[in-house]
Order: C-alpha cells, then structure tokens, then sequence
C-alpha cells in the first residue's frame, strides 16, 4: 500500500468514528481561523490586564475586610495565595490587605484600559470563530459597553467568591477545605466562562450551543491552574533569586497563552457542534 492510500485508509478511519472526527473537525477550524494568533491576542491583553485588576482586587478587599485580621490571613491563604503563578508572590509580599483610594484609582484606570482591550479582543475573536459578519457585529461605543458590564459583573464575581472561600476556610476542617476549594473554584470557572461565552458574541448564541465549551473550558482551566501550582512549587520556588524572576515571568506568560488558546479553542468546539460540521476529510479529493 503507497503513503497515499495509507493517507487515505486513515482518512476515512476518522470519517467512520464520531469522537475521533468530531475533535479532528475542531482541529481543522481551529487552524483555518487562525486561531492561535487570536488565542495569543487576548494572552497579551490578559497580561497587561492582571496586575491593575489585582491592585483593584486586593484595595478592595482591604476595605471590605478592613478590621477582620482573620478574614485577611484566610483570604492570603486560600483564594489569592492559590491563583496560579501569581498567586505565590502575592501571599509572600502582601502582608495584610490595605484599603488606598490613590491605589483603587491607579488600579481602576489601569484596568479599565487593559481590561476593555482584553475584553475587545476576545469579541473579535468569538466573532470570527462564529464568523459573524462585519455588518451584524457591535459597533464601537456598543462593544465597549458590553466590555464594561462584563468586567463589573466578573470584578464583582470575583470579590464574593473570595470572600466565601475565605471564611468557608476559617470554618472547615482542612480534608474538606481541599475538596470544597476545588469544588468552589469549578464552580466559580463555569460561571465565568458561561457569562464570557454568553456577552461576548456578537448575535444570540442559544444557550445550548455554549454550555459544552463552557464546561469543557472550565475543567482545562482548572487543569491549567493546578499545573501552574506545581510549575511555583517545583520551579520557581528552588531557583536561584535571578532565575527564580525569569522563571516567574515565563510561568505567567505561558500559563496566559494557554489560557488563551483554551478560551478559542472551546469557542471552535461550540461551533463545530453548533453547525455539525464533522465529520471533514482531512484532504481534498
């Protein structure tokens, strides 16, 4: 048999079985959109976003737990001190959770900025996933607006979901603040990746059709931050002090990049399924 049939014999081995042709169908879109390129888009508007959300985050908290010195060290211990790469320096550095409205400010502006352009990105990339028309996208003062009341819904999000893990740890045995964490950060990751999935596209998306990316998308994330637990743990922590900045700064960037590159690859998985557009030929007759 020539490579050629050989090629050919697989071909139709994939045609034949629906899961193995289902994720060689979203392989296919994701490289025919080019969506890598718009995964590392929104990886570069994420790192610019993150620290001025965490200024925003930790002044916050600092004034909402101003006087509660054992909600502060739960709230260091459990949720911040658990975020992947980032979360390590924090705890080492953030002694106790201080309210300043010069840092709110700086950090408010910071990530407005930032933020509406992370938030912009990943649009345009769910609207050339879906391949949405230009004329049928949102317009530019409408986008923003849209970008702004995601970023308060999730800023918001974010506050309480802290603020429950952080006396859930005061309260609970330290068997059942493990699973509980894990449980309370699936939980919190399929909200956030529902509400992103759900504002960010351009037409009315029906539910059903996100709620397969959505899941998927919040488990791989998941994965993503207990792999960058294990990255500061093993890594960064042991290097020399030199070492240790570079390997931080690399860490933060590759577990963005990932983060982006699952955002757009869960929206091609709700297309392809949305669409039924499996099973493909892998090459054209």
């Amino acid at each position: 048999m020539s490579l050629h049939e050989r090629l050919r014999a697989i071909d139709r081995f994939q045609q034949r079985h629906r899961r193995l042709s289902f994720a060689v169908a979203v392989a296919q879109r994701f490289d025919e959109d080019q969506a890598g390129q718009l995964g590392a888009l929104i990886a570069f508007y994420a790192f610019f976003s993150l620290f001025p959300l965490l200024l925003v985050f930790v002044t916050v908290l600092g004034f909402v737990l101003e006087g509660n010195p054992g909600a502060q060290q739960s709230v260091l211990n459990s949720t911040v001190g658990q975020l992947p790469i980032i979360g390590t320096q924090l705890h080492n550095n953030i002694r106790s959770l201080q309210g300043s409205g010069l840092a709110l400010a700086l950090g408010l502006a910071g990530s407005l900025l930032a933020g509406l352009g992370l938030t912009g990105a990943t649009e345009s990339a769910f609207d050339r996933v879906w391949r949405i028309p230009r004329r049928r996208q949102r317009g530019f003062l409408a986008r923003r607006l849209r970008g702004l009341s995601l970023l308060a819904v999730l800023g918001a999000l974010t506050i309480v979901s802290t603020l429950l893990a952080g006396y859930v740890t005061i309260q609970a045995p330290s068997a059942l603040e493990a699973l509980g964490g894990v449980a309370l950060a699936l939980a919190g990751n399929l909200i956030v990746f529902f509400i992103v999935f759900r504002m960010l596209t351009s037409e009315d998306v029906p539910t059903r059709d996100l709620l397969a990316g959505v899941i998927v998308a919040a488990v791989l994330w998941q994965l993503l931050q207990h792999v960058g637990g294990y990255y500061v743990d093993h890594v960064v922590r042991h290097a020399k002090e030199t070492s240790a900045l570079f390997a931080f700064v690399l860490g933060l960037l590759t577990w963005l990049y990932l983060g982006g590159q699952v955002l757009v690859l869960c929206a091609e998985l709700n297309v392809v399924r949305a669409k039924r557009l499996w099973p493909r030929r892998l090459f054209a007759e």
